[in-house]
């Protein structure tokens, strides 16, 4: 088997599980008896820190949302795409706790191969990634604040990292 078909057969897994995935549903008295957000947002775009990436997050339903985060390095750049599901904090309005799952491409130089010595001689990084973390809509205003820990596994490089940080989006 090629990295090529690896690669192939990585994306058409991620892909049909969620299209074809069980509605999961955090199913509770208190989220039957209010919602997430006060002033809930479907879409939100922004930054996040440590590393420095692009995030864009769209609600699918009222607690699942789909996260496409974007790292752009001198060495390469990644892309990550996570699944992510969303519950209230008692008694903190507009403030919500979530985990997910997905995977990662990435795509790095020759010079992080010579200087990195614990990965592959392959230039392309396939794997998968979790998180966990705290999402809060400021009131009244568009601005949407996160903080995660995003723990990732590549299976080609054959490495562990952590990444995540906080993350500050417009949200529409």
């Amino acid at each position: 088997m090629t990295c090529k078909h690896l690669i192939i057969g990585l994306f058409c897994c991620l892909f049909t599980t969620t299209i074809f995935a069980q509605q999961f549903t955090l199913d509770t008295t208190v989220n039957r008896q209010i919602h997430l957000y006060a002033e809930p947002y479907k879409k939100a775009i922004g930054v996040k820190m440590f590393p420095g990436a692009l995030s864009y997050k769209t609600f699918t339903q009222q607690n699942k949302a789909i996260e496409a985060i974007g790292y752009v390095t001198l060495d390469g750049l990644s892309l990550a795409v996570l699944k992510e599901f969303y519950a209230p904090i008692n008694d903190v309005d507009q403030l919500t706790w979530y985990y997910g799952f997905g995977g990662h491409l990435g795509i790095w130089s020759e010079e992080f191969k010579r200087t990195n010595l614990g990965t592959s001689n392959s230039n392309i990084a396939v794997g998968f990634d979790g998180v966990i973390g705290l999402d809060y809509k400021i009131k009244n205003s568009p601005l949407n604040i996160s903080l995660d820990w995003q723990p990732s596994f590549s299976i080609i490089q054959a490495y562990f990292s952590n990444a995540g940080g906080i993350g500050i989006r417009y949200t529409f």
